[in-house]
């Protein structure tokens, strides 16, 4: 088992507090030891918070929330990850490769498509996700922190589009060609840097239906 909230909170404060660089650098390598992995991170965005909300009102933004998330852990479950947390209209998930990332990515979109042909217009769900493959740290499984987790919270939240999954390059590069997952070379600012990523190319439901 990890080691509680309480310790890591800890572990911050006394680091924040200790003066003595050796000091520090045996706290981080303690936080490290105890709440550090290599990991594969998907984060999910949903569209139109703002103006939906303006213009249906909360409850019915709250009401898509609450649909996506039946629909999305079931799929990351399925795909043999695990979603840490639903923080508004985010997910956030582990999942154990890139390649099982990304088509956990791909059926998420092709669900939330097939649900939006039940509901009104105004009730479609439409995401973007960012997937990453890094260091971070684990804290009891109720969240993540880690350069990985915030370059997939860029791709997902900040540049994606909808229905759009972008994937870092060396997350990419993790996943074997016979994973048979294709993607568009892109280049992306994150933190003011030029990032190499890809977008990944998937048929629609409606082009599969044509197939």
């Amino acid at each position: 088992m990890l080691p509680s909230n309480d310790q890591f909170q800890e572990l911050l404060l006394n680091y924040s507090q200790e003066t003595n660089p050796q000091g520090r650098k045996k706290l981080e390598d303690i936080i490290w030891e105890n709440y550090g992995t290599e990991n594969t991170v998907l984060a999910l965005d949903m569209f139109g918070f703002s103006l939906l909300t303006r213009k249906y009102g909360i409850v019915h933004y709250l009401s898509m929330i609450r649909r996506m998330q039946l629909t999305v852990e079931p799929i990351i479950n399925g795909h043999g990850g695990r979603v840490i947390k639903f923080e508004a209209d985010n997910c956030f998930a582990l999942l154990p490769n890139p390649l099982s990332a990304a088509r956990a990515a791909i059926t998420i979109q092709h669900a939330l498509a097939a649900s939006n042909l039940l509901t009104a217009d105004e009730l479609d769900i439409q995401v973007s996700i960012g997937i990453d493959y890094g260091k971070m740290l684990i804290v009891n499984d109720e969240d993540i922190f880690g350069d990985a987790v915030n370059r997939a919270c860029k791709l997902g939240e900040d540049i994606g589009t909808a229905g759009e999954i972008l994937i870092t390059k060396e997350a990419m590069n993790l996943i074997p060609e016979e994973g048979a997952i294709q993607g568009k070379p892109i280049e992306v600012s994150i933190g003011g840097l030029s990032t190499p990523a890809f977008s990944i190319i998937y048929r629609t439901n409606a082009e599969e239906e044509q197939q």
